[in-house]
């Protein structure tokens, strides 16, 4: 039952209490009060209502209602590219707390970048590509204050493993750049279209409980991949399961190991570590952990360079290409089998991009109290990844680190994301030869320590208590991708999810209510044990919508219910049931396959001798009811505004039952 109607229900049955009902003798009539039934709409309004109510229910052409035509014209513009709306009130204020959040997420981006792209099987520059335009666009399109754009782990491991099932990066680097940016082009049309269309609740079908396992999942696998950095290994597997990489590490333990990577390894994840406990232990010292990993990163190549220890197997980052983004409008598919295959991983991508960036802009919006335009957003999204896909960039998305960062920095708009990629825009000019001795083993270390956040453990247990169900499921999507694969992990988060919905569509809850002693409120004799049945009444709640889904099942569940209940009175020897009123409160709508059931259920009382009463059918069921002639089937005297009122109707018919 949806908190709306729940609500509804308890305001209809608290009004009973407050008014009461008057207790009738033998042969009084009760005072009831007849569902009113809506006046008919107009077809054509009621569809507009419905599809305003699905695609627009956050109402976005309120702004435009009672405006001059140049003033509706500035308003779209501003819709599109909200930076010139706030734009207009920016102030140096603002601009002090952006520069100072800018350069703090550059600091910790710069690393990661290069990281990340090792992740997606690209070479370190693309890392830095995809945080010097695609932060930009979003700065000029998206609406959220706080969130950092840039590559991701778990969509750069999704993104490499997807790809690397199609081209071996190894063997056809060149392909598999060009296969990485047609995914990255699908997946920003993906995201836009989702936008355009407003079809963003759609993203909401992956359940939160999925998303926890699947990051969880994906976490561990994330870091389980950088042993072969963090342990100087050579040779290393290409699959993604913990048996797999396992096997891959023991298997070189005895010749593979690089014991001079390990130490560089091994040293600087335990300060990372420990700046990520200042950090979190004193929050106004987050700086530290933001600042660390590019701290690690110099004093490390620093250490390299000076000892040579490339030279003793140190396996070093050794070339990244200098100068910005070069254009890839003619290296991306337009035709072939690549564009099939970049069109299927790019919408994979794409939504799991998109639902990580919407669920950290909304985290940070609401923490800020203000308003973020989901639809907007995933145009933004879509936007910068097409423009990315073009300019040698791969899938880019809010970071939660780095926007976690962002907003203990004191970042007040997306100016942050323009000063950052400022200083990656000066990186890729100027200071990439400086990488040239970078150990791999750092930018392991940098990961590890990243993604260690992801395995969100609390939420698992919070999801145990409150629904287990809903923990099946994490745990589903954290062993898909633990033990099988990325993608099988998604699948089986999506599947799951989508199972959940079905179940409680087609197995809708339903309940025996009781009278709360002195009061006219009924209420589930489950959750109130001092609700007494009345007698010869059996009284029941249908805490759903009826559809051609569940309505077959709606009605073997009264009619189970009320053998049951009968059995038992014939055991106690109490007064046989006589009338069975159906609480439609939960009903928000009926269909035909609906209305169908409840023939079938009104005859089978019928041939029982049992006579079927309904109570409090909302409007839209309450009109399909007298549209289909059931309520004459049958009789307007029994559909009642209250349980109350239905239970008065039927008091005297069981006086006048000798």
């Amino acid at each position: 039952m949806s908190s709306m109607d729940h609500q509804s229900s308890e305001n209809l049955e608290t009004k009973e209490m407050d008014e009461g009902s008057l207790s009738i003798s033998h042969g009084q009539e009760p005072n009831v009060h007849r569902v009113g039934v809506p006046p008919k709409q107009n077809i054509f309004k009621e569809f507009q209502a419905t599809i305003k109510e699905t695609f627009f229910s956050d109402d976005p052409l309120r702004s435009f209602k009672n405006q001059t035509k140049s003033r509706k014209f500035i308003l779209g513009i501003e819709s599109i590219f909200p930076i010139l709306s706030w734009g207009r009130n920016y102030t140096l204020k603002n601009f002090r707390g952006d520069l100072i959040a800018g350069l703090t997420i550059a600091s910790l981006c710069i690393p990661q970048d290069i990281g990340y792209a090792k992740l997606a099987n690209l070479d370190p520059q693309y890392g830095l590509y995809s945080s010097f335009v695609p932060p930009l666009i979003y700065a000029v399109m998206g609406s959220s204050r706080d969130i950092a754009i840039g590559p991701v782990a778990v969509v750069s491991l999704l993104l490499g493993t997807l790809l690397q099932n199609e081209i071996d990066p190894i063997a056809n680097p060149r392909d598999y750049r060009r296969l990485a940016f047609t995914a990255t082009f699908f997946a920003g049309i993906t995201q836009a279209t989702l936008g355009v269309f407003r079809l963003g609740f759609l993203i909401d079908f992956l359940s939160h409980a999925a998303i926890v396992g699947f990051m969880g999942g994906a976490a561990i696998t994330i870091a389980l991949q950088q042993l072969k950095g963090f342990l100087g290994i050579k040779k290393f597997t290409k699959k993604t399961d913990v048996i797999s990489v396992m096997q891959s590490v023991f298997s070189s333990a005895h010749h593979g190991w690089n014991w001079q990577t390990i130490v560089i390894g091994a040293s600087f994840l335990t300060f990372l570590l420990f700046a990520r406990y200042i950090g979190k232990k004193n929050k106004k010292l987050f700086w530290v952990s933001a600042i660390a990993p590019l701290i690690s990163v110099i004093l490390s190549t620093f250490f390299v360079y000076i000892t040579r220890a490339d030279k003793e197997g140190v396996a070093i980052v050794k070339h990244i290409e200098k100068g910005i983004n070069p254009s890839s409008v003619k290296e991306i598919y337009w035709s072939g089998d690549y564009l099939g295959k970049g069109f299927r991983i790019g919408i994979v991508a794409g939504m799991i991009a998109l639902t990580e960036a919407i669920a950290i802009g909304r985290t940070f919006a609401s923490t800020k109290d203000y308003q973020l335009d989901g639809n907007r957003e995933m145009v933004a999204l879509g936007a910068m990844n097409v423009v990315g896909s073009m300019t040698s960039c791969y899938v880019a998305t809010g970071s939660f680190s780095r926007s976690a960062v962002n907003f203990m920095a004191g970042c007040e708009t997306a100016v942050s994301n323009i000063v950052m990629s400022i200083v990656v825009f000066l990186t890729l000019q100027f200071i990439t030869p400086l990488f040239k001795y970078t150990p791999n083993a750092i930018l392991s270390a940098i990961i590890i320590s990243a993604v260690i956040n992801l395995v969100d453990y609390q939420a698992a247990i919070l999801i145990w208590k409150i629904d287990k169900f809903d923990f099946v499921a994490c745990m589903g999507a954290f062993f898909g991708v633990f033990f099988a694969s990325v993608e099988i992990g998604l699948l089986i988060a999506v599947s799951i999810s989508f199972a959940k919905i079905l179940l409680q569509v087609t197995r809708p809850r339903t309940a025996i209510l009781g009278k709360i002693p002195t009061t006219t409120v009924y209420r589930n004799i489950q959750q109130y044990p001092e609700a007494t049945k009345i007698p010869g009444v059996l009284i029941i709640r249908v805490d759903s919508a009826i559809y051609f889904s569940n309505s077959n099942y709606v009605k073997e569940r009264i009619l189970r219910w009320l053998v049951d209940e009968e059995e038992k009175i014939k055991g106690n020897y109490q007064t046989r049931i006589q009338f069975l009123i159906v609480d439609m409160s939960p009903v928000t709508d009926i269909d035909t396959s609906g209305i169908h059931a409840l023939e079938e259920l009104y005859r089978s009382l019928q041939k029982r001798g049992i006579q079927l009463v309904l109570a409090n059918p909302g409007p839209v069921v309450i009109d399909k009811l007298h549209t289909s002639n059931f309520a004459t089937l049958l009789g307007e005297d029994k559909i009642f505004l209250t349980v109350a009122e239905a239970v008065e109707y039927c008091s005297p018919k069981l006086a006048e039952d000798p």
